[in-house]
């Protein structure tokens, strides 16, 4: 089922039984500007698996397209001014949906950097910092490594599956098999997949009629407006600091997550640029989740007991959008439905209006 009927062009999918599936691939589609090649069977396959994958993203298309609102706006200029073709920012919504998570493999942030590459790009991450929790930092970062990598291949598509392999990986892959094309490799499992996932999500972006969903707006959000204080000295308290500005702790907190604990030691007296909002009272709590990322669980009582930390405890807002239902919502924030409705007094088989706020209680673990 399909919300309006997807573009017509000349790539249609068709399945075994000759059954015409409800996406279709945006003509002329491209990544950089590099043409994705449309001649070739295999090619044409994984792409349908991506454009037609039932995972998270397409289930909640509303909420991607919410954190684009609220993060393109942010990670373009930064790519702009580092010269790269704007198609790289699918990276990011790839590798963590736009959101401050940690992977097993001990990646984090936007752009899931490791520590060894994150360093090397001049992140400092360390008890008290980590900067690739820093959207602006990081995004500058994993610019400068896919800058190293189209350096080595001059072409953007193998820099984006180096970026996941690996400029190495990459290397060798094109030595061993003697190609030169991305769509010619034979790689493993999740490189392979990778540029067809940044496609999908950027005809999500761009193109979402071809994947049977309406078109949206995207006007950029502009709250996210910041003045920055340059510190070269330790702050023994971060909440002082705050306080000092006259900006709440916690929107201090979503404005830089990558400070770990309530003080700055800077010891070897480094130059920090601490954000503080332009304007402080306005309320900041949807970036609250993209930006603590798994740092914070989603409460199973409704009234949480605090602990020491006055800041544990969070109340955080969901705007209900057109066509989103009760258990979608509470899907995303990986809470019951059941929960979700208590918390807000809505009973079993009422959901809000479009617009509605639905208040949702969120609890900060202090790191250890």
């Amino acid at each position: 089922m399909y919300l309006v009927p997807p573009k017509e062009n000349e790539i249609t999918y068709v399945n075994n039984n000759g059954v015409v599936i409800g996406v279709s691939i945006p003509k002329n589609l491209n990544f950089c500007n590099e043409k994705i090649p449309n001649d070739n069977i295999e090619i044409k396959k994984r792409l349908e698996e991506a454009l037609t994958s039932t995972s998270k993203w397409k289930n909640h298309s509303s909420l991607i397209f919410e954190k684009v609102k609220r993060w393109f706006g942010v990670i373009e200029p930064v790519i702009i001014k580092n010269g790269l073709p704007l198609d790289v920012k699918y990276l990011a919504i790839v590798e963590s949906q736009l959101s401050n998570v940690s992977s097993p493999m001990g990646a984090s942030g936007f752009w899931q950097l490791v520590p060894n590459s994150a360093q090397n790009y001049g992140l400092e991450i360390n008890e008290y910092v980590d900067e690739r929790l820093d959207v602006i930092k990081s995004t500058e970062a994993a610019c400068k490594h896919l800058k190293d990598a189209y350096a080595e291949f001059n072409n953007w598509t193998l820099a984006a599956a180096a970026y996941n392999r690996g400029i190495g990986g990459i290397s060798n892959a094109i030595k061993k098999q003697q190609v030169s094309n991305y769509y010619d490799l034979n790689l493993n499992p999740e490189t392979k997949k990778f540029i067809y996932k940044i496609l999908a999500y950027k005809t999500l972006i761009e193109s979402p009629q071809n994947l049977g969903i309406k078109k949206k707006s995207l006007k950029y959000k502009n709250t996210y407006a910041f003045k920055t204080i340059k510190v070269d000295t330790p702050i023994k308290n971060l909440k002082l600091f705050a306080k000092k500005y006259k900006c709440p702790y916690t929107t201090f907190k979503i404005f830089n997550p990558w400070l770990l604990k309530d003080e700055l030691p800077n010891i070897n007296q480094k130059t920090y640029h601490l954000r503080i909002p332009q304007k402080p009272t306005l309320d900041y709590s949807e970036y609250l989740r993209d930006l603590l990322g798994e740092d914070g669980q989603w409460s199973d009582d409704l009234l949480p007991k605090a602990n020491d930390m006055a800041d544990s405890i969070k109340v955080i807002y969901h705007t209900v959008l057109k066509e989103e239902t009760m258990q979608e919502i509470a899907d995303f924030y990986d809470i019951s439905e059941k929960k979700l409705r208590e918390i807000n007094g809505l009973q079993e088989g009422i959901n809000p209006e479009v617009g509605t706020k639905l208040k949702l209680v969120y609890v900060i673990k202090p790191k250890k």
